[in-house]
């Protein structure tokens, strides 16, 4: 071992609490900046690239949810095809409708 315990190839070292100092600079920063433009990025986001506006979204979910009991459940078959009818609406990017359609069928 080049270094004997507790002793550091750099005496000096990193001043105690500065990655805690950058940490919350950026942070602060970054609220500041969301206050200010957050609502219209994110609107502009969803306008202009669906796509990462939704991965945007999907991060933010946990990794796993437990649902109990769904409302799905308790649907007909009439009411579900017309719910999956919404959200293939809801979520389809202009000039690729049709693609990926009967997905979910099977």
């Amino acid at each position: 071992m080049p270094f004997q315990p507790g002793q550091s190839g750099n005496p000096a070292g990193r001043p105690k609490g500065s990655r805690n100092k950058l940490g919350e600079a950026f942070l602060t920063a970054l609220s500041t900046d969301f206050d200010e433009h957050g609502v219209s990025a994110i609107e502009r986001c969803r306008k202009a690239d669906p796509v990462a506006y939704v991965k945007v979204v999907a991060s933010l979910l946990p990794k796993e949810l437990k649902i109990e009991r769904s409302a799905v459940e308790e649907m007909s078959d009439d009411e579900l095809a017309r719910l999956i009818d919404v959200v293939r609406a809801e979520v389809s990017v202009p000039g690729e409708a049709g693609e990926g359609a009967g997905s979910a069928e099977g």
